[in-house]
């Protein structure tokens, strides 16, 4: 299976968290959530593998303190 690769790669890390925080601008707490999901589900369909994307939630939600078996 392939394993989930989280070597840094994005070139610009920190101009990419601004974009994305930009995208909240003026959204309110609903209008925020939808774009965080719309934009997970996109890129979840970019990824299209399902052993990748079992790794990376799980890898998400153990970063919050919040793991628990599903």
């Amino acid at each position: 299976m392939p394993m989930l690769d989280t070597t840094p790669r994005i070139a610009r890390p920190d101009d990419l968290y601004a974009r994305l925080i930009a995208a909240h601008d003026g959204l309110n707490d609903d209008a925020s959530l939808k774009l965080n999901a719309k934009l997970v589900l996109i890129l979840a369909n970019h990824i299209a593998d399902a052993g990748i994307l079992e790794q990376a939630i799980a890898l998400a939600r153990q970063s919050t303190g919040t793991d628990r078996a599903a």
